[in-house]
């Protein structure tokens, strides 16, 4: 997929996207398209299921911007990625939405004191760490912890669709 095609691709998948992970209840998926965006395109995820996806970050976590030189982030920032996924036919799906939120000190150790959330594309909630499903969001903590322990716990989406 083109960036030009993944562009149209998501502007036709947003609404679609904000009314599924609506149906979750949690304010985020109701609030974070108000946010800043810090992906230019939708972009291909390997470590997202090859899913196409967006970042944003809440005002609090506004130093998500500065990537790799955004240092520990306060908490209350969540970072949200929503995602959506093509077939080989090219039919184009809703996908999970994933968020962090920066939790205070003891929270979770092993995560970064990150609350990781995901909200499947039916409006459900797969997990959160420390509530329900969190053995299932031991995945997400694992993968973070062992790639980005030095920076926070957070990943960076790729150079070439960072927002400037």
């Amino acid at each position: 997929m083109t960036n030009a095609e993944a562009a149209d691709a998501y502007d036709c998948m947003i609404g679609q996207m904000r009314m599924a992970y609506g149906k979750s209840g949690n304010a985020t998926a109701a609030s974070y398209t108000g946010w800043r965006r810090y992906s230019e395109v939708s972009y291909q995820s390997s470590t997202h299921g090859e899913r196409y996806v967006q970042n944003y970050a809440n005002a609090t976590g506004r130093a998500y911007g500065a990537f790799e030189k955004a240092g520990v982030m306060p908490v209350g920032s969540i970072l949200a990625k929503d995602s959506f996924g093509v077939n080989g036919k090219g039919s184009v799906t809703v996908g999970p939405m994933f968020m962090m939120e920066k939790m205070p000190a003891g929270f979770n150790a092993d995560s970064g004191n990150w609350k990781y959330t995901m909200i499947m594309p039916n409006g459900s909630v797969f997990g959160v760490t420390n509530a329900k499903n969190s053995s299932g969001m031991q995945f997400c903590i694992e993968c973070h912890a062992a790639v980005a322990e030095e920076q926070d716990h957070m990943m960076f989406l790729p150079e070439e669709y960072r927002t400037q």
